[in-house]
């Protein structure tokens, strides 16, 4: 097949069964394999999902993000955690007070996103091939995915973000 199409129910759906998943979010891959040398995805992240601050590694390892569908906060750290930059972006930037509708992060960057509408779903693009075991480095000074003190982080990193952004207004 010569090309392939992905319909706003298609969207709908990745975003519903994200909700069922324990994370509340869901990959829907769109290339091959890991193998192949372009990764396509679309990633729905609830508004409750903690996305471990992390970065990748190596020449090849910037990432794009573009909003398909609701409202991101993008936040930049440093080395010890501090958060240096926040960038809302989002699927329509007149009804969200969005920056912007993509966001591209350089390797080596420490990062997370923050979901700020239930329903939100990304599109990411990255250099393959994809090695899940070296993907990503994950920072210390954030709890690990799951349990009480990861939950605690979230709800202090949203705190902090809304200050963030709120002073850049």
């Amino acid at each position: 097949m010569s090309v392939r199409t992905y319909s706003f129910g298609f969207i709908e759906g990745v975003a519903m069964s994200a909700q069922k998943m324990p994370r509340r979010r869901l990959h829907a891959n769109l290339h091959a394999s890991y193998q192949d040398p372009v990764q396509r995805l679309f990633n729905a992240i609830g508004t409750d999902s903690y996305i471990r601050p992390h970065r990748h590694l190596g020449a090849r390892a910037d990432e794009f993000l573009m909003a398909v569908r609701g409202v991101f906060t993008l936040v930049l750290f440093d080395d010890h955690g501090e958060v240096l930059e926040c960038r809302r972006f989002g699927s329509d930037a007149h009804s969200s007070d969005a920056d912007s509708l993509a966001v591209e992060i350089q390797a080596c960057t420490w990062h997370t996103v923050l979901a700020d509408e239930p329903g939100s779903v990304l599109f990411e693009v990255k250099a393959g091939p994809f090695d899940p075991n070296h993907a990503k480095s994950f920072a210390e000074w954030a709890p690990a995915e799951g349990g009480d003190a990861a939950m605690a982080y979230l709800n202090e990193l949203r705190s902090i973000v809304g200050a963030h952004l709120a002073c850049a207004e």
